[in-house]
């Protein structure tokens, strides 16, 4: 279940909103397994107190996301400005070391950035290339895996789908990077979502359990359950986790989330 500490972000797709107390507590009673943060920067949470949280209510930290260095602080992996990409190259990796002291992995996903007039395609992906390169050496020092998300057209014009994430992944120096599959860009962007899992799955480190809407898995038009036993017959083993919008409220959001999981998963 995802959890927001971003107040810039409020209204965007996360489940929890009202701090990371109520979110382990609620996590915890609905049965879920695991929360992954949306945090400021990493000094915006209080280590200790989310070890103790963690430990109180049976949970894993899943995964980290680094989004807030967009959405905050207007950085990307792929800015005209070298000074911006080492910058934002900084903020990832506090971010890394905030998720290592938990065994959580980073995401970077709206980081990516885009391509432009000043910075052509071929040099925002060259700019990425070297970013990745360089992220995922510096968290596997530290023991995690980094996470890199494609996106829909709307948000990036940069990796789409899993193909092209797993043809970026396949031109890496660094093999500890892996992609996250975020079922509501995928409703966009794949022809086939069961098909892309199943041809994928080996570089697949994470998935965004979400409906076609961006609202709480069982509330939109996708197929979860082929989607389920497509993860399942392929080996997934990670977490599936809900990166979804709090519609009507986030109690009713990460309910209905846990009930179609079941339903997908099993208990």
């Amino acid at each position: 279940m995802t959890v927001s500490l971003v107040e810039e972000a409020r209204g965007g797709p996360f489940v929890y909103w009202d701090g990371l107390e109520n979110a382990c507590q609620e996590a915890s009673r609905l049965g879920f397994h695991g929360i992954e943060i949306f945090a400021p920067g990493p000094e915006a949470v209080d280590q200790v107190m989310l070890k103790d949280l963690l430990r109180t209510h049976s949970l894993q930290l899943a995964a980290v996301g680094t989004g807030a260095g967009m959405v905050k602080h207007g950085l990307s992996l792929t800015d005209r400005d070298s000074d911006r990409r080492t910058a934002a190259l900084a903020f990832i990796e506090r971010m890394i070391d905030f998720g290592a002291q938990f065994s959580a992995p980073a995401i970077i996903g709206s980081m990516q950035g885009k391509w432009t007039a000043e910075v052509p395609r071929p040099q925002a992906l060259s700019f990425l290339q070297s970013a990745l390169n360089r992220l995922g050496a510096y968290a596997a020092a530290r023991g995690v895996r980094l996470l890199y998300e494609p996106l829909n057209r709307y948000e990036t014009n940069l990796i789409k789908t899993l193909a092209d994430g797993a043809a970026l992944l396949s031109q890496l120096e660094t093999n500890n990077v892996q992609l996250l599959a975020d079922l509501f860009h995928m409703n966009i962007e794949e022809t086939n979502i069961e098909g892309a899992i199943r041809s994928h799955c080996s570089v697949i480190g994470h998935v965004h359990f979400v409906d076609s809407n961006r609202e709480a898995a069982g509330r939109g038009h996708l197929d979860l359950a082929e989607i389920a036993l497509a993860l399942r017959e392929s080996g997934y083993k990670g977490f599936v986790s809900a990166e979804a919008l709090a519609i009507p409220d986030s109690h009713s959001a990460a309910a209905t989330t846990i009930a179609t999981y079941r339903t997908c998963f099993g208990p």
